[in-house]
C-alpha cells in the first residue's frame, strides 16, 4: 500500500474509533433510565454548543491568517475582542450552567418520590456489596450485580468503607462518588427491561479497572419473584460432586470470608455467595458465571484480577476445583 493510502487508512480508522463507544451495554449515548434520559439532551446541547464554538473559532483563525485586510482589521478592534473574548463566553457558559442546574433538579425530584424501594450499594476493594430491602423490611444481600424493577423509582444509597469509589451506569444515570463516612443517594428508574454495565469511575487503586458490575432491569412482577427467591436459604447439594464441593468449601475456610445463608458460612469480608450461581458474572464482571469459571477463579484469581484481596488456592487438585465449581454453580 502506498504511503498516502496508508496515512489515509490510519486517519479514517482513528476517526472511527470514538464510534465504538456509541453503542453497547455501557454506552452513555443509549439512555434507558430516567436520569440518563434527562442528561441526554444536556449532553447533546453541550456538544452542539462546543462544536459551534469550535467551528466559529476555526473560521476566525483562518480569516485572521489568510483573510482580506479589511476583515483582519475588524478582528483586531477592541470591541470585537471584548465581545468575542469576554462577553460571549460568559453568556454561553451561563446558559449551560443554568440549563445543567435545571436538568439536575429533575433528579432531586425523583429522589423524593423513590418511596420504599431502597437498595444500598457499598464500594469495596474491588467489588460491590448490594443490599436490598424487602417489603417486609428484611435485608437481602447480593454482590456485583444490581437488579431493578422496570418503571419503579429506586433509591440507591451509595457508601464506601475504604477509599473513594464512584458508581456509574451510563445507560441509567450520571456517576456519583462513594465517599467513606458519607451516604450519597442516586435515584434509578429503568425505562425498559434489559442489561446495562456499570463501572467504578474513580481510580481506587489495585484492580480498579476490573471493578465493574451489571444492572439487570426486570418487569416488576419478575423482580418481586426474584427478590423473594433471594431471601431464601441456599440450595442444598443434590449430587455427590456438589456435596464434595460443599465439604471442600468448609474445609478450606471459605466460610471465614463468605456467607452462604442456611449454612455455617457467615463471613463478611468477601461477597455473599448464597445465590452466586444466578448472577451474570463473577469477580465483579471479570468472568462469565459457570462452574468452569468458578474453578478457574479459585485457583488463579490473582492472575485474572491482579491485586484483588482473595488468596489463590493452588493447593487444590483439578478434581477438587471442579467439585467446588459445581457446588458454587448450584447456588442459584
Amino acid at each position: 500500500m502506498a504511503r498516502p493510502a496508508r496515512v489515509l487508512a490510519c486517519t479514517c480508522s482513528s476517526a472511527m474509533l470514538p464510534l465504538a463507544g456509541c453503542a453497547g451495554i455501557q454506552s452513555a449515548l443509549v439512555p434507558k433510565g430516567g436520569e440518563a434520559l434527562d442528561i441526554d439532551p444536556l449532553f447533546w446541547t453541550s456538544a452542539g454548543v462546543a462544536m459551534a464554538v469550535m467551528a466559529m473559532v476555526t473560521i476566525l483563525v483562518a480569516v485572521a491568517l489568510r483573510g482580506p485586510v479589511r476583515w483582519r482589521q475588524v478582528l483586531s478592534r477592541e470591541w470585537f475582542l471584548t465581545g468575542g473574548g469576554i462577553v460571549l463566553p460568559i453568556v454561553v457558559l451561563t446558559f449551560l450552567l443554568v440549563y445543567g442546574f435545571l436538568v439536575m433538579q429533575a433528579g432531586a425530584t425523583r429522589m423524593s418520590a423513590a418511596g420504599e424501594h431502597v437498595v444500598t450499594v457499598t464500594g469495596k476493594r474491588w467489588w460491590w456489596r448490594v443490599v436490598y430491602r424487602t417489603p417486609e423490611g428484611r435485608e437481602v444481600e447480593s454482590a456485583n450485580e444490581l437488579r431493578l424493577p422496570v418503571g419503579r423509582k429506586v433509591m440507591v444509597r451509595l457508601l464506601s468503607d475504604d477509599v473513594i469509589h464512584s458508581f456509574w451506569v451510563p445507560q441509567l444515570a450520571g456517576k456519583l462518588d462513594m465517599i467513606p463516612g458519607r451516604i450519597n443517594v442516586l435515584t434509578l428508574e429503568a425505562a425498559e427491561p434489559g442489561i446495562s454495565r456499570g463501572q467504578c469511575a474513580e481510580y481506587c487503586g489495585g484492580a480498579h479497572a476490573l471493578m465493574a458490575f451489571h444492572v439487570v432491569a426486570m418487569p416488576a412482577a419478575e423482580y418481586d419473584a426474584w427478590l423473594a427467591r433471594e431471601a431464601m436459604p441456599a440450595r442444598v447439594p443434590a449430587s455427590a460432586e456438589e456435596e464434595r464441593g460443599a465439604a471442600l468449601f468448609t474445609a478450606n475456610g471459605c466460610g471465614a470470608c463468605h456467607t452462604i445463608a442456611g449454612t455455617r458460612a457467615q463471613g463478611r469480608l468477601g461477597p455473599d455467595l448464597t445465590h452466586v450461581g444466578s448472577r451474570r458474572s463473577i469477580g465483579a464482571a471479570t468472568l462469565p458465571n459457570d462452574a468452569a469459571a468458578f474453578a478457574r477463579w479459585i485457583a488463579e484469581n490473582d492472575h485474572i484480577k491482579p491485586e484483588n484481596l482473595m488468596p489463590p488456592y493452588r493447593n487444590l487438585a483439578p478434581d477438587e476445583l471442579r467439585a467446588l465449581g459445581a457446588f458454587l454453580d448450584l447456588l442459584e
